[in-house]
Parts: structure tokens; C-alpha cells; sequence
């Protein structure tokens, strides 16, 4: 069981990148971590539990087995999820429904499940990691970003919801990151000659920046230092030029964002 002064966090994706590096970054810090994921590398000092975010049976027996084991959950951070691009004409609805289920949908479930005993509680923590794509839309990738748009609007509104109950939500808005998503990366150039070959050049020019980005290690630091905080933003966007770039999507009109992110990636 765990002491005050140990917080209790479970990391959704823990498996590998992101979610992983985060999880190590708790475990430092002196946290008692559970990471939800389908597959068990195992980590030193963290406890697995077997979970697919979109089986909400599994998330919400899970979520049950730490409470039982710890009586309490101070931080729950939604890291699952993965990507697909491709030209939205050429895409199926199964792709684009699996990419709202695990992205978006696997969020909500895992916070469905934790937020009843966090109000009960009085307090408690959730992060959403969300993607700087939510406000710069990036084409040939554009249900990865409608999906991070999807999280980054619902947090903005669960943290209205529940803010009475002592419960804080915040949403982590990333840039590129050298990890293990580029090469996971669902792709389709299904449409590329009708497209001009925009599709393929669009999405190399992605691979390329993920593959130059940030540390893993480092963003996992930077999400744990979030959950120490006492009174944490709703929102926080990593890394100077993506802070910029946010802003400068949030500030511009529709036009001049999409001339700005068309001349990157279109």
C-alpha cells in the first residue's frame, strides 16, 4: 500500500515511447506507477497490468485492481495511442474509427473509470497527451489530428466538470519525438498519383522531423514534473518552437494557418 508521500499514477502506453519514458520519469521521482498496455516489457519498479484502453471491461478491472491494492490514485496520464496518414479520400472508416477509438475514446475510458473515485477522493490528477497537430492540422494525417483535437477540446471541458471536486485536468500538447511511433505509423499512399504525389512527400517530411525531434527521455521528465505540480494548467505545449507554433495557430486565421502548415507538409 502506498504512503503519502508516495502518489500513485497509472501511465495508459506504457509499453514503449512516450508512455514509457514517462513511467521511468515517475519512478524516479519516487511514485508507485501501474502502466496499462497490451504488450509487458517489463520495467523495474513498475507494475504492469494488461489492458487495451478501447476493451472498457479490462480498463475498468484494472483500474479496480489498483484502488484495491493502494486505496488511493493521485494521477492517471492517457499516453496510448498511435498513428495512421494517408489522403482522407482513400481512407476506410475502420482506419479512421480505430484512430478515434484508441486515441480518443481509450482517453475518455480510462478517465470513466478513474473519475468516480476521484471525486469521491477530493482530489486526483489527469493527464491527456495531446499533439501540437490538435491546432496546426496537418493533410495526409488528418484523423490523427482530428483525433488529438477531439482530446485536447475535451479536456479543456472535463476541466470545468470536475474542478469542484478537487480533481485537476490537463493536456499535454507534444511536437515531433524520436520514438518507436514513426516506424508504428499506419501508412497508405493509396491516391498518390492522384494527389501529385503529395501524400508520400507530405508524410516523409513528418518522418523526418519526428525522427530529428525531441528526446523521449526528456518529455518524459517534462510530464512527470507536471503531476508534482500542486496547482498544474489546464494546458502545457512542449518545447519553445512548438509553444510558438501553438500560439501562432491559435492566433491566426483559418487561411494564413493552413498557408503556414500547407507550405510544411501539404
Amino acid at each position: 500500500m502506498a504512503g503519502e508521500n508516495n502518489k500513485v499514477v497509472i501511465v495508459t502506453g506504457g509499453s514503449s515511447g512516450i508512455g514509457r519514458c514517462t513511467a521511468s520519469a515517475l519512478k524516479e521521482n519516487g511514485c508507485i506507477v501501474y502502466e496499462f498496455s497490451r504488450r509487458n516489457i517489463p520495467m523495474e519498479g513498475v507494475t504492469h497490468l494488461s489492458v487495451d484502453v478501447t476493451d472498457e471491461d479490462a480498463v475498468n478491472a484494472a483500474v479496480q485492481q489498483v484502488i484495491q491494492k493502494e486505496t488511493k490514485i493521485d494521477a492517471v496520464i492517457n499516453c496510448a495511442g498511435f498513428g495512421i496518414s494517408g489522403a482522407v479520400e482513400f481512407t476506410s472508416m475502420e482506419q479512421a474509427k480505430a484512430q478515434f477509438d484508441v486515441n480518443f475514446f481509450g482517453t475518455v475510458t480510462v478517465n470513466k473509470a478513474v473519475l468516480p473515485f476521484l471525486r469521491h477522493q477530493g482530489k486526483g490528477h489527469i493527464v491527456n497527451i495531446s499533439s501540437v497537430a490538435a491546432v496546426a492540422h496537418i493533410p495526409f494525417q488528418t484523423f490523427y489530428s482530428a483525433s488529438k483535437a477531439a482530446v485536447s477540446s475535451y479536456s479543456y471541458a472535463l476541466a470545468n466538470e470536475v474542478k469542484p471536486y478537487g480533481i485537476h485536468v490537463t493536456v499535454v500538447e507534444l511536437g515531433d519525438i524520436c520514438t518507436g511511433f514513426t516506424k508504428a505509423r499506419q501508412k497508405s499512399i493509396l491516391g498518390d498519383d492522384e494527389y501529385g504525389g503529395r501524400i508520400s512527400r507530405s508524410v516523409s517530411q513528418m518522418e523526418h522531423d519526428e525522427q530529428n525531434g525531441m528526446d523521449p527521455a526528456r518529455i518524459g521528465r517534462y510530464i512527470a514534473g507536471i503531476v508534482e505540480k500542486k496547482n498544474p494548467a489546464v494546458v502545457y505545449v512542449a518545447g519553445a518552437q512548438y509553444k510558438f507554433l501553438s500560439l501562432l495557430c491559435k492566433l491566426l486565421p483559418a487561411a494564413a494557418r493552413g498557408r503556414i502548415v500547407g507550405k510544411i507538409y501539404g
